[in-house]
């Protein structure tokens, strides 16, 4: 029996699919929209596999498998980006968003395969629609990619294979297979980016801040699988395994990550950060700013788990209070925005690579805060986060940073798109900081009609989408270098339709919720 909530999620996924091909059909378009129908049907497979325990690694079980949003992402990602840089005239990234468009195609395909190939019995005709679908893509990159940008496609699934096999060994029920998809293809794209680049150093090409992000990336999650297996052999909770992370800590950083920077920024690390960090009076006030409202966020951490040991051991944060995070963001992420957008793209890298050894401390029990970490951290569990590991507060982080870094700088002339494309680095404030929030918010004090399947009310949707109008027209307003140029329709229109993602998905809607609104104001 189909689910219901599932066909409302992939009706609103095809609505995004073809509105964004409205305005950019080409050849690339037959490849999504065929990608889109076969991850449909392969969709039910994997939630089949999910409920019978038939897959090969564990999956978060309280959610679909949630294929066909993620498939769609990075395919859509590149069409869109190649389409903003080709008006542009910049080549090198046209070409870069075909690349992007197809190795999320690719990788996607990969994954749908992986579902047929281990349901049984072998259903006859989702293989067919694979195969059609899969002939379609190869035949379109055939005849436009380059030979190198084939290879490079090819390089990039084969570190995606080589990583989840790894990392959905290593975390199991971390993930459904769309976030997988996401997660660990994004991680594939940065890991072979920072190859390619490290191969092929010239001096002087390349912005320091994007170095500044693949390396920080792929150096903490380098750091996470050499701790993993390290402490497979010993005991990671006494104080001489403690010891020897945090030296190792020191010695992979200042001796591989530094060493590796230095290579591509060709100048010292350290200097150019503190030199780019403090050389305008506008950033040191942002930081000054920043660092209160950190300290803020600690407080409500200290202050929450007071209040249940002195209340009960059993109390949890409800979801107001944990949205309380959601406005901190907010308030964080909007100067930046409007001020200076480079100091904000290297301060989320910094506080995405603390996010995540801060999680290794506490996954590991690192002495002497990992268990203090653990206590103060389960107060804010949900039922997303069932694996080993604390991924919420991480994929909140990325779903507000995505858009920052996603944002094609080299293709907007004076640093802005035009229309709606001038709100793309807001994409993941409105999606997730003011949307998600005033859903959840509203949605659950005073909601009563509730969608059809789901828990999601019809008054929070109304409310998100009522706000991030509000929030657009307080952009306009405070942010000068947004010119929507009359646009409107077409906000309201990716507003309404993000918002009702977020009312039927069961993925993590702080990841996905932003890359879908990009995707749209890009398009």
């Amino acid at each position: 029996m189909l689910n219901k909530p599932v066909l409302v999620e992939s009706l609103i996924v095809f609505v995004i699919v073809l509105f964004v091909h409205a305005v950019v059909w080409d050849r690339y378009s037959w490849c999504a929209v065929a990608l889109a129908v076969q991850a449909f049907y392969v969709q039910f497979k994997w939630d089949r596999l999910l409920q019978l325990g038939g897959a090969v690694f564990q999956f978060r079980t309280a959610a679909n498998s949630g294929l066909l949003p993620a498939s769609m992402v990075i395919p859509l990602l590149g069409i869109v980006m190649k389409e903003r840089c080709k008006s542009a005239g910049i080549v090198y990234f046209e070409r870069f968003g075909i690349v992007v468009a197809s190795t999320g195609m690719l990788v996607a395909l990969f994954l749908s395969v992986i579902a047929v190939g281990i349901t049984k019995p072998v259903p006859t005709n989702t293989c067919i629609l694979t195969g059609v679908a899969g002939s379609i893509i190869i035949y379109t990159m055939k005849h436009s990619l380059t030979v190198s940008e084939v290879i490079e496609v090819l390089e990039v699934l084969l570190i995606f294979v080589y990583l989840s096999m790894i990392l959905l060994y290593l975390l199991p029920r971390c993930f459904t297979p769309g976030e997988a998809l996401l997660v660990l293809g994004g991680l594939s794209f940065v890991l072979n980016q920072l190859i390619k680049r490290s191969l092929n150093v010239i001096e002087g090409r390349g912005d320091p801040i994007d170095f500044f992000l693949l390396v920080a990336v792929v150096g903490v999650v380098l750091l996470g699988l050499f701790f993993t297996v390290l402490f497979i052999f010993m005991d990671s909770g006494t104080w001489i395994s403690s010891m020897f992370f945090h030296m190792m800590t020191a010695v992979l950083g200042l001796g591989v990550i530094m060493p590796w920077l230095y290579r591509l920024i060709q100048r010292n690390p350290l200097f150019w950060l503190l030199q780019f960090l403090f050389q305008t009076q506008t950033r040191v006030y942002l930081l000054v700013y920043w660092t209160f409202l950190a300290a803020s966020a600690c407080g409500v951490v200290f202050y929450q788990n007071a209040k249940r040991s002195s209340e009960s051991k059993k109390h949890q944060a409800s979801t107001i209070t944990r949205k309380y995070f959601h406005f901190i963001v907010v308030a964080t992420y909007i100067p930046g925005l409007i001020y200076d957008r480079q100091l904000l793209y290297v301060a989320a890298v910094l506080c995405l690579a603390v996010f995540i050894f801060l999680e290794y401390i506490r996954y590991f029990r690192i002495k002497p805060f990992g268990q203090t970490l653990r206590h103060l951290l389960s107060l804010f569990l949900d039922e997303r986060d069932s694996g080993p590991l604390i991924l919420t507060h991480i994929y909140l982080l990325l779903g507000m940073s995505l858009p920052v870094w996603l944002f094609p700088r080299s293709c907007a002339p004076k640093g802005t798109l035009s229309g709606a494309g001038a709100l793309v680095p807001y994409s993941g404030v409105l999606a997730v900081g003011v949307g998600d929030t005033i859903a959840s918010v509203f949605g659950s004090t005073m909601g009563e009609i509730k969608w059809p399947g789901t828990k999601k009310t019809f008054e929070g949707t109304m409310t998100a989408i009522f706000a991030q109008i509000i929030a657009v027209a307080l952009i306009l307003i405070f942010d000068s270098s947004v010119n929507l140029n009359s646009s409107y329709a077409w906000i309201l229109a990716s507003v309404s339709l993000v918002s009702l993602l977020e009312a039927y998905t069961t993925q993590i809607d702080n990841l996905l919720l932003p890359l879908y609104l990009q995707i749209m104001l890009m398009a």
